[in-house]
C-alpha cells in the first residue's frame, strides 16, 4: 500500500504543475462518460481513483481506492466490494486493470454487484509497436506481455490490502487475442477503441518531463488522427466496454 499511496502523493503535485496533462486526462473522462448509459439504475462507481480526476466530467460518480484519501468516497478492494448485489450501473477502472493480479476474481465481483446489462469500462495501456516501446523503455511498471497471467487465484487465497502488482500488457492480451476469450463468458463485448494518444506519449505523464510547449497540443492532436489508422503500430491507449449479459 505504501508504493500505491506515494504514487498518488507524487501524481497530484505533477496533475497541479501540467495543465497539458489535465487537459489530455480531461478528454480521456470524456470518452469514458460518452459510453455511461444514463439510462442504467444503479451507481457510478470508479475502482482504484487515485487523485480522483474523472469527477470533473462524471459528478455523480463514486470515488473508490484501497485507502481513504479526503476527496475520495469509499475504501473498496476491487476483490471484494462491499455495494449490494445488483446495486452497481458501471464499475469503471482507468489503468487499473493490469494491476489486478487476479483479473477474473475482480471480474466475478463486478458481476456481483453491477445490475442486468450493467457495464465495465476499462482504459489501459495498449501494446503496439508504439506500445511496447513507451512503456516498456519509458514506464517503471512492468509490460510482462509473456509473462502468464492468473486469471483467478488459488482456492485458499484472502484478497490482500497491500499487494502490488503490474503487468501493463494484460489488457491487450485479454481483449484482442482469441486465447483469452473463453474467460470472457458471461460478458458481451460492447466496444474496443484503441488511439495513439501522441499527446499522452509526448507530455511525459506523471513521470517524465514534457516535450512540446503547452500551444502545440491542437497540432498534435490533428497528427493523432492519421496515426490512429494504424492501431497495430500506433495506438498506446485502450478503451474496453463489457456488458453483463
Amino acid at each position: 500500500m505504501s508504493r500505491h499511496w506515494d504514487e498518488v502523493e507524487r501524481n497530484r503535485e505533477i496533475w497541479m504543475q501540467k495543465p497539458v496533462l489535465r487537459q489530455i486526462y480531461r478528454g480521456f473522462y470524456t470518452a469514458i462518460a460518452e459510453r455511461v448509459s444514463v439510462d442504467l439504475p444503479g451507481a457510478i462507481v470508479e475502482i482504484g481513483s487515485g487523485i480522483g480526476g474523472i469527477r470533473e466530467v462524471l459528478p455523480q460518480c463514486i470515488l473508490t481506492d484501497i485507502f481513504p484519501r479526503p476527496w475520495l468516497d469509499r475504501v473498496e478492494n476491487a476483490y471484494r466490494l462491499s455495494f449490494e448485489r445488483e446495486s452497481v450501473s458501471h464499475v469503471i477502472l482507468f489503468d487499473v486493470f493490469h494491476h489486478l493480479r487476479y483479473p477474473g476474481a475482480a471480474m466475478d465481483e463486478f458481476r456481483r454487484v453491477l445490475v442486468g446489462g450493467g457495464r465495465v469500462i476499462l482504459f489501459e495501456p495498449y501494446m503496439s509497436l508504439l506500445g511496447l516501446l513507451v512503456y516498456g523503455l519509458a514506464h517503471h511498471e512492468a509490460v510482462s506481455v509473456l509473462q502468464r497471467i492468473e486469471w483467478r487465484p488459488p482456492n485458499s487465497w484472502e484478497p490482500p490490502s497491500d499487494d502490488y502488482y503490474a503487468a501493463q500488457g494484460n489488457a491487450t492480451r485479454v481483449f484482442e487475442r482469441r486465447t483469452y476469450q473463453k474467460w470472457l463468458s458471461g460478458w458481451s463485448l460492447v466496444e474496443k477503441r484503441r488511439t495513439a494518444e501522441l499527446a499522452y506519449v509526448a507530455s511525459g505523464g506523471y513521470s517524465k518531463p514534457q516535450l512540446f510547449p503547452d500551444r502545440w497540443l491542437p497540432r498534435i492532436r490533428r497528427w493523432e488522427k492519421g496515426l490512429d489508422r494504424w492501431p497495430r503500430l500506433f495506438a498506446t491507449r485502450f478503451l474496453v466496454v463489457l456488458e453483463k449479459s
